[in-house]
């Protein structure tokens, strides 16, 4: 895409509403939130200006890689007084439109949308759940105050139209929550590096609670193993609200108890190598906004074993790479894991790296994420003339 100078560029400013409750400083925030500076440098690569305003403890401003973050105290009052040191800024910033990260603060988009009226918003989901039905007036007034809505699938946005939360008007965008900067590498070297073994290797990256399903995924896992009998799984997690039950299950079945690892927490860049050692990805997620994880196993090459859910089925192109399965059928998962360990190598993992290039790399994103925010801009001010760059999906 064509480089224009800075005055002549579309001007967003991506907004980040949610206070980290420890406080940390924006230098520590830009480590820990890889997705507000993914998302931002995507767009900011693919031909806009962006400024990102991040509600913070402290106020500061930092640049990196052509984007200008703005990191201010405001606070959980979406009344005038509470967003003042937000809407003074974006008066001064001056964009064209505002990429607003979350659906659920609806007071805050109605107030923004009085105080900046010629400002366009953009809300993007991030796993957002319906809301209690006594809140949803709150919710149809804040949304309604949107111009469009992105979702990693656009399947997503059906419940909140459904609930008569979104109306009809409001462009609904396919857009991913986000990217990786994971990369596919030496398999062999990786596996020597990080001690992974299994014909296949599957990897599991996720908590171990009642959404994630890691006790279909065992018993899909333990099935499988009648015909696999060289495979290892191999556990990455976080909160574990079932980790007894997980360990009762590996420890009372034979098939499991010597091909299971519990690897437990590990740090972000370990995971790239675990990637890059196991053969298979799989999860049991009933529900995802997104799927981080999964985004990096493609970035990897990994190829996914995944629940059939709307974000799952959007990342992996239908099943286009992989292969997907019903939430909670333990003996499709088995079957899956049967039938795509047969095809693991160089030529699959290939595969799906392309799959990542073309759908979910930082060149793909930013395209989506402009092509979303000139059709907006034309669509709010048609006299602008920004034109509609392709890739984004809308309603």
């Amino acid at each position: 895409m064509r480089t224009m100078p800075s005055g002549d560029r579309l001007h967003v400013a991506q907004i980040g509403l949610f206070n980290d409750p420890a406080g940390r400083a924006p230098t520590e925030l830009l480590e820990s939130w890889a997705s507000l500076v993914d998302v931002a440098e995507a767009a900011a690569s693919s031909g806009v200006r962006v400024s990102v305003v991040q509600a913070c403890s402290r106020s500061e401003q930092l640049e990196r890689n052509g984007v200008r973050y703005h990191f201010l105290p405001f606070d959980g009052d979406p009344g005038s007084a509470g967003l003042a040191p937000l809407v003074e800024r974006l008066r001064a910033l001056a964009p064209k439109l505002l990429h607003v990260h979350g659906l659920h603060f609806p007071r805050h988009i109605r107030s923004l949308a009085a105080l900046v009226p010629d400002m366009p918003i953009i809300l993007q989901d991030h796993a957002s759940r319906l809301p209690r039905i006594w809140r949803r007036a709150a919710w149809r007034r804040g949304l309604a105050a949107a111009a469009g809505v992105a979702f990693c699938a656009a399947e997503q946005a059906e419940p909140f139209a459904n609930a008569g939360l979104l109306s009809s008007q409001t462009r609904v965008y396919a857009i991913p929550e986000s990217t990786s900067r994971f990369s596919p590498g030496d398999r062999e070297a990786a596996r020597r590096e990080t001690g992974v073994r299994g014909d296949p290797a599957v990897l599991w990256v996720g908590h171990l609670d009642a959404n994630k399903d890691p006790l279909t995924v065992l018993d899909g896992v333990s099935a499988a193993t009648q015909t696999l009998p060289g495979l290892r799984l191999h556990c990455c997690f976080g909160v574990a609200p079932l980790l007894r039950a997980v360990e009762e299950r590996i420890a009372g079945d034979p098939q499991l108890r010597e091909r299971v690892e519990l690897l437990g927490r590990v740090p972000h860049d370990r995971v790239e190598r675990l990637m890059r050692a196991a053969d298979l990805f799989v999860s049991g997620s009933h529900r995802e906004g997104s799927g981080y994880s999964l985004i990096e196993a493609l970035a990897c090459g990994l190829p996914p074993v995944v629940t059939d859910i709307p974000s799952f089925r959007a990342l992996t192109g239908a099943g286009a790479v992989g292969s997907l399965w019903p939430c909670g059928d333990s003996q499709t998962l088995s079957r899956a894991l049967q039938s795509l360990a047969a095809r693991t190598g160089e030529g699959l993992r290939a595969a799906v790296r392309a799959h990542f290039e073309r759908e979910l790399s930082f060149a793909a994103l930013g395209t989506k994420l402009v092509s979303m925010y000139r059709d907006i801009s034309v669509r709010e001010h048609p006299a602008r003339g920004t034109g509609l760059a392709s890739g984004a999906v809308a309603r």
